[in-house]
């Protein structure tokens, strides 16, 4: 059966457990609850990777966060990406907002750069961005960093904790990079 989670999983590396990860998120979030002191960010999620680390994220904050979620790929089930496609924007104005982006992974930077420009366009006051995994390469687009990175991943099709590999494996409670 062609891209076959469990034939994967065999030519994969665990890079990260999920304890791992848990305590990389507590470290992150400690710098956001001190960024964010005294506000109410808009929260949002960028689905459907960022989930399981927005949602740990949140837990772990210990501020107030309002929450809300957007759905913009350039993947759409296939391991490259091509033009940005919105399915879902968030429905909480923006304008004079400070807002917190939670996403699964900083790549190249294309869809996390679009989107942020998207929520200043909108008005927000000011935009950060929180991803679980960066990846080690020089292939950033200009203009794009993420402000908390829980950790950072090699140049390589990483998947898991929220992450698939070919719409599979999302739910994995740890981070694998193919060989």
């Amino acid at each position: 059966m062609p891209n076959n989670l469990a034939v994967a999983l065999q030519n994969s590396e665990c890079l990260f457990e999920r304890v791992e990860i848990d305590r990389a998120i507590a470290r992150i979030a400690v710098d956001i609850r001190n960024d964010y002191a005294g506000a109410k960010p808009v929260y949002l999620t960028v689905m459907h990777g960022g989930m399981l680390f927005a949602s740990q994220l949140s837990l772990s904050v210990g501020i107030d966060l309002e929450f809300d979620y957007l759905h913009a790929t350039r993947y759409r089930g296939a391991t490259t990406g091509s033009g940005l496609a919105w399915l879902h924007r968030p429905a909480t104005p923006l304008e004079g907002r400070r807002v917190l982006l939670a996403d699964d992974i900083l790549d190249e930077g294309h869809t996390l750069k679009a989107v942020r420009n998207w929520c200043e366009d909108q008005g927000a006051l000011d935009v950060r961005i929180a991803v679980m995994a960066v990846k080690k390469h020089d292939r950033c687009v200009e203009g794009i960093a993420a402000d908390y990175v829980a950790l950072e991943v090699p140049d390589r099709y990483v998947y898991g904790y929220g992450m698939d590999y070919h719409e599979q494996g999302r739910n994995l409670p740890a981070l694998y990079a193919l060989k």
